[in-house]
């Protein structure tokens, strides 16, 4: 790993060296100095691209939070995630379930959604220092190389677009560039004739599908009518957990065919109650579908007491987690694909993808 620490383009305000593995978790397992070493250095060159942060509702809710310092009413903050080596965020722009104004008319979905995107907007703006907004694939590594997290926006929910591809068009120029068919009509059973006109504007505008909470069905007909990969931001291995939101292996089998990205959550009930359950799930997720198609994407953000897997409580964990990786025979090149490559690639493809399309495809 010495070239690593070599590498031109490190983030300097990265942890390297197991010195700055980030704030100290009191109840997290020991790892073994050597690996959490490895680990940091690392993750100095390849950065956890984390698929999934509710950290933008709860500001919604909560507005007073400064992530310039550490808060413990929230989990996520600009200096957990420089500790934990996070180098680009997905900043999910979902209502809760539950949450929604006035029973959830499509209309209130769309302005409950929009003032979502000007609170992640004004996020970004309020912390040029730490934030830079993403909106293609290279500035994912132009947001690392200046010591930045680039910060992509989405997902948005599938039921904000009712019958036409205006508002995902809409979503597209305010910046959003993720979106999650679940729960969507034009998803819910399988695809219809409006929801392939959608995956195909999807990949016109170098948009991802976001498939996680879509029933296995119509997670593998999305995932084998979108051009480009498809994404599960964040979830867990059904065959260890039965979930309703963890990827079957069907699923798994259709990312690996479709070169997709499941990304694996850090949440008790999907994922288990320690970072070595944790750790098992990502075990499951690259024997079935390939180390090429495995991320992280713990859904962090939550205000309150959201039960997390011990050794994972915030994003100051993720060295200790690669550690453990280390610890079980990963190669260094498939934790490299699994925090930053894989993220990377599916924005790449999905930008190619466009530019093919756009060829064929007007608005």
């Amino acid at each position: 790993m010495a070239d690593l620490q070599d590498d031109p383009h490190a983030d300097p305000s990265l942890p390297v060296g197991p010195g700055s593995v980030g704030i100290e978790d009191v109840s997290a397992p020991a790892a073994v100095p050597g690996a959490l070493e490895r680990a940091a250095e690392l993750l100095a060159v390849h950065p956890v691209a984390d698929g999934c942060n509710s950290l933008v509702w709860t500001l919604s809710q909560s507005p007073y939070h400064d992530i310039d310092t550490p808060d413990t009413g929230i989990d996520t903050d600009i200096p957990r995630l420089r500790a934990g080596g996070v180098g680009a965020q997905f900043w999910s722009l979902l209502v809760p379930p539950g949450r929604t104004r006035e029973g959830g008319a499509a209309d209130q979905v769309v302005s409950d959604t929009l003032e979502l995107i000007d609170v992640a907007l004004a996020l970004v703006r309020r912390y040029p220092d730490g934030l830079r907004l993403g909106l293609t694939a290279d500035d994912m590594m132009d947001a690392r190389n200046k010591g930045r997290i680039a910060s992509y926006l989405g997902p948005v929910s599938g039921a904000t677009l009712t019958g036409s591809l205006g508002a995902l068009r809409a979503f597209h120029a305010l910046g959003v560039r993720i979106l999650a068919p679940a729960g969507a009509p034009w998803a819910r059973e399988g695809l219809t004739a409006f929801g392939h006109e959608v995956v195909k504007e999807v990949n016109r505008l170098a948009m991802l599908l976001d498939l996680t909470g879509c029933p296995p069905v119509a997670a593998c007909q999305l995932a084998a009518a979108s051009k480009a990969p498809v994404i599960v931001s964040n979830t867990g291995a059904a065959a260890l957990t039965a979930h309703p939101d963890n990827v079957t292996d069907e699923v798994l089998l259709a990312l690996r065919t479709a070169g997709g990205l499941a990304m694996v959550t850090f949440d008790t009930a999907r994922t288990g109650d320690s970072l070595h359950a944790v750790a098992d799930h990502l075990d499951h997720l690259r024997a079935v579908a390939g180390p090429e198609c495995v991320g992280l994407g713990a859904a962090f953000g939550t205000e309150g007491a959201t039960p997390r897997p011990t050794g994972l409580t915030d994003p100051s964990g993720y060295p200790r987690l690669l550690a453990e990786l280390l610890e079980r025979g990963w190669p260094e090149s498939d934790l490299a694909l699994l925090t930053w490559g894989n993220a990377q690639r599916v924005l790449r493809d999905a930008e190619f993808t466009a530019r093919a399309a756009q060829h064929r495809r007007t608005p």
